[in-house]
């Protein structure tokens, strides 16, 4: 490599990578190289030691995530600093195939997803062919996948496959949790001893929110905050004489527009804007969600020319705020960014470790033995702070082919019935204020039930409260555990105008457990809580700021309730067959199953429906302990002639129809279809069971699904019943649900199979 000496840790990377492709080992390579560790260096250098002796047959395919132009910017770095490597494109593949001794660096958008970069279908059946091509000609493919948590898709999938490659190497650092194969994890520590990464992350640092007065807003306070800090490493680094203008990112939940002109009318009012460049923007559509926002700030302003003097990662780049939601989260590095400003919409905001790493970056890859400059900051209100790496699906799964005789099952299924009469806000407004009664012992005195909700733990007053976490964090993992971090607490009277928006929002997280819309869910908490409206079905007599205040200091316990109402099962709302609708339902011929492919068994469950279904299947990793024990129970039953395990969602599944306590219907999906030897066929449902007399049981809609289906299996001729486990013995109920597993109606297992 010219021009750059790797460090200690990047060598032993490299080495190990190079040992282990070395081996004719064919279990994928995980690096899980931290943010700032230099994962492309490390990448880079490999690939130059591996083609010194393999450059004749190998190819390698360097695949990148779609969004950070990443695929760009690695393609640079291998050719400044190992020149001598020749690289290319998808596009360039397309022209001349593959040559051997090649790196291609392949953006995943352009071959999995339709749009303007994506490759065409006859451009795509080109690949293949290209593909097929090279291993004609004798030649091996290593397949490196940057950002390895991104790329979970059956399309890239497909790709991997037809490649078929010698080796494989996924690289993060946030690879997916349980991910299977030789696994190498570069130290934090290592990382920051070399003066790559920041010492430490302070979490709200020198922030004293509950002894400031007049604080409008939880952002201003941030920004306010922000903007002090920013400026004082400012003057350190010019004390040092050091070019490079701190930048502050600021993070937004979502592109609503009310909350980004927020922020940039706090920036301008403190001297920081568009017009003087100080303030720059990155806004893009990630997700549905932001589609429904048809936000009027997509774009990039202040960014400058990538590659250019003028761009904004530049150590001395003009821009000292940046306004983003998503789009630096993969792939984008910016050294001088020292402070992340995390706004929330709500309490459920989380964290990713590919964010704050954007933070970790020292800009000349040293420390200064300068506590304000070696260290980075995050400012955030978000009182149920979380830090966990990206989640999406790690196990592999296995297709199976169904035998015989299940094939002639024909069951009836239910489906949803778009023309179903909905409850009413009214009716709902009287179950709801009925329940509460009830559970709090409500009666009709406003002040008398004030006491008994605050006895139960809710707030009342005109405050709003909140409280944020306060600390240092050497590693990221310190965060996660949150290890030397305190609680510190906030309030401040309401504002009806400057707080709306935030009832808003914790109205529409609510909103979710009702089904209902923002503007019913209001009209339902209002009727309840609110003065001045109808004295009927009212269990409070709160003024319009103690109104706001209520909502947003006991969101948690009014989403607790709703969740518990919901599994009410409202008197006369049972459903009937002449409002559902049916389809003959028969079991898949084909079905993708998880498995855990380091497994100590592969023993083949004989019970199941399906060709080689084994108890790697039946990992406690995603399955119960009710559905293994059954699952077992069943394969060592002479009295069983077949099992199939339902799907959990989707049309092709066993589904019945269902009413909750806020009257929407839905479907659940049985567990079991069980044939016996005498040809009956019985459908189960696995609930957890009992453990120390604790109930296991976590689904509040346990009542309501129990009912349907006892009412399903009476109309259709079927025989039914919930499993539950208790000292690692099965009993069955299809009577009435209780709770209790020591209740009559809960019998062994083995009195029906």
């Amino acid at each position: 490599m010219i021009g750059i000496k790797l460090k200690n840790f990047q060598e032993k990377a490299v080495d190990w990578l190079y040992q282990n492709t070395e081996l004719e080992n064919k279990e994928a390579i995980i690096l899980q190289a931290p943010t700032g560790s230099g994962k492309t260096i490390i990448l880079v250098a490999y690939i130059e030691k591996y083609l010194d002796y393999h450059r004749e047959n190998t190819v390698f395919c360097w695949f990148s995530p779609g969004k950070g132009n990443l695929e760009t910017q690695s393609k640079e770095k291998m050719e400044k600093f190992c020149p001598q490597l020749q690289t290319g494109t998808i596009d360039d593949v397309l022209l001349g195939g593959f040559r051997p001794g090649s790196t291609y660096f392949i953006n995943w958008e352009k071959i999995t997803k339709k749009g303007n970069i994506a490759i065409s279908d006859t451009e795509r059946t080109n690949l293949y062919e290209h593909i097929a091509r090279a291993h004609n000609k004798g030649l091996q493919f290593v397949c490196i996948i940057d950002e390895e948590h991104l790329n979970d898709t059956s399309k890239a999938n497909d790709v991997i496959k037809a490649l078929a490659s010698r080796h494989e190497i996924r690289v993060s650092a946030t690879p997916v949790a349980k991910a299977l194969g030789e696994f190498y994890s570069i130290n934090e520590v290592d990382v920051i001893n070399e003066g790559l990464i920041t010492r430490a992350m302070y979490v709200n640092f020198d922030l004293k929110a509950g002894t400031i007065e007049s604080i409008d807003t939880e952002t201003d306070l941030l920004i306010e905050k922000a903007v002090s800090l920013r400026e004082q490493i400012a003057k350190e680094y010019i004390s040092i004489g050091a070019d490079i203008r701190p930048l502050v990112l600021v993070q937004f939940p979502n592109l609503n527009d009310t909350l980004i002109e927020r922020v940039e009318e706090k920036l301008n009012a403190l001297g920081y804007s568009y017009e003087n460049g100080l303030v720059a923007s990155w806004f893009s559509v990630e997700t549905k969600e932001d589609k429904n926002y048809n936000s009027k700030k997509l774009g990039k302003i202040n960014l400058g020319d990538e590659g250019k003097e003028n761009y904004i990662t530049r150590p001395n780049a003009t821009p000292v705020f940046l306004l983003f939601k998503q789009a630096l989260a993969t792939g984008w590095d910016c050294p001088r960014a020292k402070i992340l400003v995390k706004l929330r919409e709500n309490m459920s905001e989380k964290f990713e470790i590919q964010t704050l790493g954007r933070l970790r970056r020292m800009p000349m890859a040293k420390h200064y033995d300068n506590d304000l400059l070696d260290n980075s900051y995050l400012y955030t209100f978000d009182e149920k702070y979380k830090l966990e790496a990206l989640k999406i699906g790690a196990y592999e799964t296995q297709r199976l082919f169904l035998k015989e005789k299940p094939r002639e099952v024909e069951l009836v299924k239910e489906i949803r019935n778009a023309d179903l009469p909905t409850t009413g806000e009214v009716e709902i407004i009287k179950y709801l204020y009925e329940f509460l009664k009830t559970k709090y012992s409500l009666v009709n005195n406003f002040n008398e039930n004030a006491k008994k909700l605050e006895n139960n733990g809710y707030i009342f007053g005109k405050n709003i409260l909140s409280s944020y976490l306060k600390g240092k964090a050497t590693t990221l993992k310190d965060l996660e555990i949150q290890e030397n971090m305190s609680h510190e607490s906030i309030n401040y009277e309401v504002d009806t105008h400057k707080h709306g928006m935030d009832l808003r929002h914790e109205i529409d997280a609510l909103k979710k457990y009702t089904g209902l819309d923002y503007s019913s869910t209001r009209k339902i908490l209002s009727r309840l809580f609110l003065k001045n409206t109808s004295r009927k079905y009212k269990l409070l007599s709160l003024t319009l700021k103690e109104f706001y205040a209520f909502i947003i200091n006991n969101k948690d316990k009014i989403k607790d309730v709703f969740i518990e109402f919901s599994g009410q099962h409202i008197k006369n709302k049972q459903i009937t067959l002449s409002i559902v609708k049916t389809e003959i339902f028969k079991i898949p011929l084909e079905e993708n199953y998880k498995y855990r492919s380091d497994a100590k068994s592969n023993k083949v469950l004989e019970s199941n429906a399906y060709e080689k279904y084994t108890v790697q299947m039946i990992d406690s990793a995603f399955r119960s302990t009710s559905e293994r024990l059954f699952e077992r129970y069943c394969d060592a039953s002479d009295n069983v002639d077949f099992l199939y395990k339902n799907g959990d969602s989707g049309s092709q599944y066993l589904s019945i129809m269902y009413s909750d306590g806020f009257g929407r219907t839905k479907l659940f999906y049985p567990d079991y279809i069980i044939r016996l030897q005498s040809g009956e066929i019985w459908l189960i449902e696995t609930k957890g069971g009992e453990s120390n007399g604790q109930d296991k049981n976590i689904d509040v809609q346990v009542e309501n699904k129990f009912k349907e289906f006892k009412r399903f299996a009476n109309e259709y001729g079927y025989n039914f019943a919930f499993v539950r486990d208790r000292d690692e013995e099965l009993y069955y109920n299809n009577i009435e649900y209780k709770h209790s597993l020591s209740e009559d109606e809960w019998k062994p297992l083995d009195e029906i199979i």
